[in-house]
């Protein structure tokens, strides 16, 4: 190559990153003045000497191998077609060990808290006698479980996999967003992204030491094979899907593979002289776990929703008797309750005796006439959303909502103040991601996933999810988010 040319390639494979403007957002990988953090310069410095075109090729590549290996979600009554591909950005996020460290003991002692919360309160109920937390706010919720009092889970664990989504803002601090110990999906797109990532630059990572996250369904298959007390025989596992249109059913099915577990939906389980069995080639085959990917209100029609057509009836009658174990147990969604959120700190305090290591958003219930003034007032600067949505659906953000928009939310606070809560609008941290020749900064939150068995196991780092439309603070895949690889560095990895 000539030294003109070399020159022209140079110019060409910095100018997308000399170009990025974090414009006044806190970036994770660059600080101001187009300067990489120092913890990203090694990185950028690589990347670097590639040229843009090349990073570009290999974006594409990246797209291409995720419609090949099936990577999708499915959006319910989308008009082009129920079935997507995630979108997926080449460029790392990063996060140094000793912020990890810190994350980790804070989900640590987060999960510990709400897996003692959800033993008390569908049992003893001290925290509610105790008035540590107001009792309508618990007995009001939708995601209560009258059903499900009373239970005692094998092993005493209630939430097995939680997903815990984090946002990082202006200042720099780290924020809990919500919980989510239903039926919490993305992990596969972790495990997925990683791989992508290694066949996208199998040099760079000869050559960084991130922590690996390709234990995970061992981690997974290890917790669900000690929820059974009876050590006589080998447990035998299974995942629980709602079928092949369910948004998360690729997850399903990458799990129960990863696992080495058989996949199966209500139809194929039948309960049977106090015990469930599995329907096989080779008959009947008793099941000692479930990973359930259904809701509560559809696990069993002779206990919840009596029109279920997606879950097995009796099923909570052999779980009452200790006869299956169930993950995540039935009742965890009160803890994702977006009312009982504002209440987590006060849940640590109760049960742990400690203040929480990673700080809830600052959050208005509107259930307290007082809140609920200050939110009507200020309606134009908070995000409101109410109790039990997920997905981005339902929810106002102030400064991006019309004045119609605006009183609608009045009025519908108003008529149910228990059904919302707000919070300021936080300006979230942004990631460049590729957009054609350039790069774009996009806002990200951050998911990472708990497991809780033999011990409590935080996967290193978790799911970025990116809101790729240009100035949107929305990352959920449903609603055109995508996502990235999330790197957690060994200390001296760069």
């Amino acid at each position: 190559m000539s030294q003109q040319e070399q020159s022209q390639t140079t110019a060409s494979s910095n100018s997308a990153f000399e170009r990025y403007d974090v414009e006044g957002f806190y970036d994770e990988i660059f600080a101001e003045d187009h300067v990489p953090r120092d913890y990203c310069r090694p990185l950028i410095d690589r990347l670097k000497e590639l040229d843009h075109a090349d990073i570009v090729r290999r974006q594409k590549a990246a797209d291409r191998s995720m419609l090949r290996m099936g990577i999708t979600f499915n959006v319910y009554g989308a008009e082009e077609g129920a079935e997507r591909i995630i979108p997926f950005d080449i460029l790392p996020r990063i996060i140094t060990n000793s912020e990890w460290k810190m994350l980790d003991d804070g989900l640590k002692q987060r999960i510990t808290a709400l897996n003692l919360f959800l033993d008390d309160i569908y049992n003893e109920q001290k925290i509610l006698k105790d008035k540590a937390i107001p009792d309508h706010v618990i007995m009001s919720a939708k995601s209560y479980r009258p059903e499900c009092e009373g239970l005692k889970p094998p092993q005493g664990i209630w939430c097995h996999i939680t997903g815990t989504d984090l946002v990082r803002s202006d200042d720099g601090q780290i924020y809990v967003l919500e919980d989510n110990l239903r039926c919490p999906s993305g992990v596969s797109y972790v495990l997925q992204n990683r791989q992508l990532m290694k066949q996208t630059f199998p040099q760079l990572f000869d050559r960084v030491k991130v922590k690996p996250v390709d234990e995970y369904s061992s981690y997974l298959l290890d917790s669900l094979e000690f929820l059974l007390e009876d050590r006589s025989h080998a447990p035998n596992v299974a995942v629980l899907t709602p079928g092949m249109y369910n948004s998360a059913y690729f997850e399903h099915s990458f799990l129960a593979q990863q696992m080495g577990v058989p996949l199966v939906e209500g139809r194929d389980l039948v309960v049977h002289d106090g015990f469930v069995y599995m329907r096989t080639t080779k008959g009947f085959e008793k099941v000692d776990v479930l990973y359930r990917r259904i809701d509560d209100d559809f696990l069993d029609p002779k206990t919840f929703r009596k029109d279920s057509m997606l879950g097995v009836p009796g099923l909570m009658d052999v779980y009452r008797k200790g006869n299956i174990a169930l993950a995540n147990a039935p009742g965890t969604g009160i803890a994702d309750d977006k009312v009982v959120y504002a209440y987590v700190p006060e849940i640590i305090k109760y049960y742990l005796g400690e203040d929480p290591i990673i700080p809830n958003v600052p959050t208005y219930v509107c259930w307290d006439d007082e809140q609920m003034q200050h939110v009507i007032e200020n309606i134009a600067d908070l995000v409101v959303k109410p109790a039990n949505e997920s997905g981005g659906y339902g929810m106002l953000i102030g400064p991006q909502s019309t004045k119609e928009e605006q009183n609608e939310f009045r009025e519908l606070i108003k008529s149910n103040p228990r059904n919302y809560i707000a919070q300021p609008t936080l300006s979230l941290s942004r990631v460049p991601v590729i957009i054609d020749d350039h790069l774009e900064g996009r806002h990200v939150d951050l998911r990472p996933f708990i497991v809780y068995g033999r011990d409590i196991h935080c996967l290193p780092g978790g799911l970025t999810r990116v809101a790729m439309r240009k100035g949107s603070l929305v990352v959920n895949s449903s609603q055109g988010g995508g996502c990235k690889d999330t790197w957690v560095l060994e200390d001296g990895a760069l």
